[in-house]
């Protein structure tokens, strides 16, 4: 079976926007934004689903946050506040099978979303 989408990105196989990446993840624009800063955070390894994630997990995943905070920051909207979005699975809006989180901001968020 083919890598993911993500995986491939991930691998500089499938271009993208980079805006980050280190050993573990790795962070790209979204190609079709839904507010004016949108970034897609992933990590190098696959997980299908966060209800995938193990324990062993833990470690990569707190990274992940860390590094939306860190890029909400160098990207001017960590005053004005931003939203991260994990969707997991088809009832949740997920569309590529491997963890990744949303960094959303430059706009006015509502809530509840969806």
């Amino acid at each position: 079976m083919s890598e993911c989408l993500f995986c491939r990105i991930g691998k500089g196989e499938i271009p993208a926007k980079i805006v980050h990446q280190d050993d573990r993840t790795v962070a790209f624009e979204d190609i079709n934004p839904q507010a004016p800063t949108h970034t897609l955070l992933i990590t190098r390894k696959h997980i299908p689903t966060l209800s995938d994630a193990t324990e062993e997990d833990r470690d990569l995943l707190g990274h992940l946050m860390l590094v939306a905070a860190g890029l909400a920051k160098q990207k001017g909207i960590d005053s004005s506040g931003y939203r991260v979005v994990a969707n997991c699975r088809e009832g949740a809006g997920q569309s590529v099978f491997h963890v990744h989180l949303h960094l959303l901001g430059g706009r006015v968020f509502r809530w509840p979303p969806g």
